[in-house]
């Protein structure tokens, strides 16, 4: 806790408890630790309604809670609507009501039971996926006032911590799904078995996670680095000098370019490598090309990254200074009520002097202010009337870059 607060003292900490293991002992690890450091405990449970006892863990974390001297939250989530990967949706559910739960009570991070078992889970899964230094770096812990997510038991095991909780006298629960073998992390816990005669026990690929997270923190030096030199922003339109990404390595121009297409279009997982790679080499040898809802536009010594027309073609929200487009734009026009913000397309483009040193690929997906048909201002291109523009600082390249 010492490390990951970074001598600051919070008041209050939340901590995600299901009633397994893990968190139950985190529960009582950190409000041990609170108890001698004037911090208020928050334990927040998500019931995600998927099975009948869910309930009743809640209920039975919450009387935990109470004798321990922390308060308690139940969270619900009834979102699923049987499509997809299931425990992605449950996880994205889950963090999402957790941050907004926090955000709501002002808490400034939340406390997760990940082990050391998680960690060495998490790089085995993603040395299948085949994942470069940023993926095996796996679970950081965090540092408050940086991150949301803490993670103090990183280097625990679950065995220890269940050792704990029988010293205290305390039970906890287990999801059946924790042994559910159609779910790719619980192939991956009984692959790790079978590994340990050959030394790649859990501590050695945690001892792993921590090389590569140290090499990820140095490759992003490089890559602010680079950064400083090829890579231009203006208004939600990255330009690399083409010359200059060709002529660094190849891992800092790809490093760069996911980080571009997340900065445009907010997925938070970067695309396959190999999809990458290949749009890259055709985007510096002269050919465009789309990737995750984003375009590459090479013209003259630029390499342009835009959003997709097709990505942004059916947005629409008003132009009040409120609602954001595209997850990146909010935008207010004085003075026209009822303006709405939504892209140019061919027909606004067919209304301004485009720039000659933006193709017309370029702008199709650039913002626009319209009233009805009629189209009132764009930033940066052209204001009829005052429009206040706040474009996303997390969609910003340059100011975002070391965060990646």
């Amino acid at each position: 806790m010492e490390r990951l607060l970074a001598g600051q003292r919070p008041e209050r900490l939340a901590v995600a408890v299901s009633g397994g293991g893990d968190s139950l002992a985190l529960l009582g690890l950190a409000c041990d630790w609170a108890s001698e450091n004037d911090c208020r405990i928050h334990a927040l449970t998500v019931d995600h309604g998927l099975r009948p006892e869910a309930g009743d863990e809640a209920r039975m974390v919450a009387r935990e809670a109470l004798r321990m001297g922390a308060m308690h939250d139940t969270l619900h989530w009834q979102g699923w609507d049987g499509r997809g990967n299931l425990q992605a949706a449950a996880r994205e559910a889950r963090y999402r009501l957790l941050s907004e739960h926090c955000e709501l009570e002002r808490i400034g991070a939340i406390l997760l039971g990940h082990t050391q078992d998680d960690q060495a889970e998490t790089v085995l899964m993603r040395l299948a996926r085949g994942s470069g230094v940023d993926g095996l770096s796996a679970m950081s812990e965090g540092r408050f006032g940086k991150d949301f997510l803490l993670r103090p038991l990183l280097d625990a095991t679950r065995d220890e911590l269940r050792v704990w909780l029988t010293r205290q006298g305390m039970r906890w629960s287990e999801d059946p799904s924790n042994d559910d073998p159609r779910f790719d992390r619980v192939r991956a816990r009984r692959l790790l078995k079978q590994l340990i005669p050959f030394g790649l026990d859990a501590a050695r690929l945690s001892e792993t996670a921590s090389a590569m997270a140290r090499a990820r923190q140095a490759l992003i030096a490089r890559a602010v680095d680079v950064a400083r030199e090829v890579v231009a922003e203006q208004s939600g339109i990255l330009m690399f000098d083409r010359a200059g990404l060709a002529g660094v390595e190849e891992e800092t121009r790809l490093r760069l370019v996911a980080h571009g297409l997340a900065c445009l279009s907010g997925e938070v997982y970067k695309p396959r490598l190999a999809s990458l790679s290949a749009i890259l080499d055709k985007a510096l040898a002269g050919q465009g090309g789309t990737l995750q809802g984003c375009r590459l536009v090479p013209s003259r010594g630029v390499l342009f990254l835009v959003r997709e027309w097709k990505a942004v073609s059916g947005v629409e929200v008003p132009a009040d200074g409120a609602a954001t487009w595209d997850g990146r734009w909010r935008i207010r026009m004085d003075g026209a009520p009822g303006a709405t913000i939504r892209p140019l397309g061919e027909e606004g483009l067919a209304r301004i002097d485009r720039p000659e040193d933006l193709p017309h690929a370029v702008l199709l997906s650039h913002p626009g202010i319209w009233s009805g048909d009629d189209l009132l201002a764009s930033p940066d291109l052209f204001n009829d009337r005052a429009i206040h523009c706040e474009y996303a600082a997390s969609a910003g390249f340059h100011a975002s870059l070391k965060s990646h």
